[in-house]
């Protein structure tokens, strides 16, 4: 009687050569996504970096510079209207401990004169525009820029709002979107199953399995836009609150495994655009 391992490495043999193919051909088994818009320069925040973030002025110095695509966040006001803030609570950007939802949209403090860039510790942005923006200011604004709207709160009436907005707008084809949250993303999706959406950062570290395992050019993925951070700015621009996500193995680790050439070569040729923030 053959040994066992007669049958099985022919077999592995065969799976990672017919993987390794797809992998470099995928639109063998998987259609190429159409997306209006096609990505390279991202303003996170609006360009948080140059002037204070998520403002009108940010976004208009982002469009002047030719991004190709605003990345802003989103919550509600006590009175129901959706802003554009990065944070729940202002105290950071504003120094007034206040939470957006527990006051109306005339009562929200401004800005600081500068604030601190959150990838760049000692670097301050500044600028002349020290307001909150309403989210539908952002789509009147800028009409035909595709926009990331990141939902930063796990509300149904939020969500519901940005949709509308999205729709009333006519940009359900250029607005992506975005949450930390598997169950929020969840809810976005069965709100407006038209807008494209982004990855997850648990869905991300399902892609990156199934990419070691061989199994990814096999798999039908229904995000169009990946978006991720550079592991190598950790400890040299950003430094993560914990410990543990500074550790330099673990960065080192992290670097290494996220930035594989091939894998955003085989998403991009599948119609995934990435964004690196």
């Amino acid at each position: 009687m053959l040994p066992p391992l007669y049958y099985l490495v022919p077999v592995l043999g065969g799976y990672a050569a017919t993987s390794y193919y797809l992998l470099k051909h995928p639109l063998i088994l998987q259609k190429r996504k159409r997306l209006a818009f096609h990505c390279r320069h991202i303003s996170h925040r609006g360009g948080a970096g140059e002037k204070i973030e998520n403002t009108i002025e940010a976004f208009e110095n982002a469009v002047a510079h030719h991004t190709d695509l605003l990345e802003l966040d989103c919550h509600m006001t006590k009175d129901g209207r959706v802003v554009v803030s990065h944070d729940g609570n202002l105290l950071r950007q504003t120094g007034h401990n206040v939470n957006i939802q527990d006051v109306t949209y005339e009562e929200l403090p401004r800005y600081k004169e500068s604030l601190e860039v959150t990838f760049f510790p000692g670097h301050m942005s500044t600028g002349t525009d020290h307001r909150i923006p309403l989210l539908e200011e952002v789509f009147q604004r800028f009409p035909g820029k595709p926009i990331n709207v990141e939902i930063k709160e796990d509300s149904d009436e939020l969500i519901k709002k940005v949709s509308e907005l999205v729709k009333r707008y006519q940009r359900v084809d250029r607005t992506i979107w975005a949450s930390t949250s598997d169950r929020v993303m969840k809810k976005c999706r069965k709100e407006n199953p038209q807008m494209p959406f982004m990855f997850t950062p648990r869905r991300g570290i399902f892609v990156l399995l199934l990419y070691y395992t061989g199994l990814l050019p096999f798999v039908d993925l229904p995000e169009s836009v990946v978006e991720t951070y550079m592991p190598s700015i950790i400890n040299r621009t950003y430094f993560p609150k914990s410990s543990l996500m500074r550790n330099r193995f673990l960065v080192y680790l992290q670097d290494k495994l996220m930035v594989r050439r091939s894998l955003f070569q085989h998403l991009q040729a599948r119609g995934i655009q990435g964004e690196v923030i």
